[in-house]
């Protein structure tokens, strides 16, 4: 088995469940978040127009609350991640943006997700060492789509009674709209 074939996809209930706290970061939760970092870069190096942004732990499987983030997302070569276990936004601020998202774990289909603008994270890194940090931009809506997924949620569900917010990932890497009600709301795999 690679690497990206630990990444599980809609429909699997698991990536509904939400995430265990970290008690101890030890020697099985290092690997963990190993098996993590090769997942998405084995990931990405199969996908012409897509990069590894992050991931968390419950897209391999693993029912944790762990999520890393791809310390550079304009540098495709630099394929280094930092580490935030037990995630928590603890303050949203700005306004709500919408703009496009993927995922690892639903295939090909993209779509314009409302966000904050701005929030406030606490976490441990990898080393369990507490640390806050304040996310705009992406970086922000990185962070609200992986805490996300530690709840249970993935960000199709933020929009799925959004008609016009869904797209399909072609293979010259453009998004095209999809239709609604043909590809949408009909397909039990995204549900």
């Amino acid at each position: 088995m690679s690497a990206k074939d630990k990444i599980i996809r809609l429909p699997n209930k698991h990536l509904r469940q939400r995430s265990r706290r970290v008690g101890l970061v030890d020697p099985a939760i290092q690997k963990i978040i190993q098996d993590m970092t090769d997942a998405t870069l084995d990931w990405e190096d199969s996908r012409a127009h897509e990069l590894g942004v992050a991931l968390a732990a419950i897209q391999i499987d693993q029912p944790l609350r762990i999520v890393i983030i791809r310390n550079n997302f304009d540098n495709k070569s630099d394929r280094t991640f930092q580490v935030f276990i037990n995630p928590e936004i603890t303050k949203y601020e700005g306004d709500v943006v919408e703009d496009f998202e993927g995922c690892l774990s639903i295939a090909d289909i993209y779509g314009k997700v409302p966000r904050h603008e701005k929030v406030r994270v606490k976490a441990l890194n990898a080393q369990g060492k507490p640390l806050r940090l304040t996310a705009k931009g992406f970086l922000a809506r990185v962070f609200q789509h992986e805490i996300d997924h530690n709840n249970g949620i993935v960000f199709i569900d933020h929009i799925k009674d959004n008609q016009d917010a869904f797209y399909k990932l072609q293979e010259d890497g453009q998004l095209t709209p999809l239709d609604y009600d043909k590809d949408i709301r009909t397909n039990s795999l995204l549900w």
